[in-house]
């Protein structure tokens, strides 16, 4: 299971025991979309390779 923290400056990231972080202008990078706009499940994408998305996305900018 992944988990996901969401901040201002970026995502504390669990996955599969490590823990990371992805900071804002990297999620921007990878997405071509500003920070705020990027959903919870895209960026769940970029940590798992065939993630098992449910629910609604949810955009970070209505997160944070």
């Amino acid at each position: 299971m992944t988990t996901l923290s969401f901040e201002d400056d970026g995502v504390d990231i669990v996955y599969e025991g490590t823990e990371f972080r992805m900071e804002q202008e990297l999620i921007e990078e990878a997405t071509d979309k500003d920070y705020h706009d990027v959903t919870d499940h895209e960026v769940l994408q970029l940590v798992e390779p065939d993630p098992a998305l449910s629910g609604e996305p949810r955009r970070i900018g209505d997160i944070v």
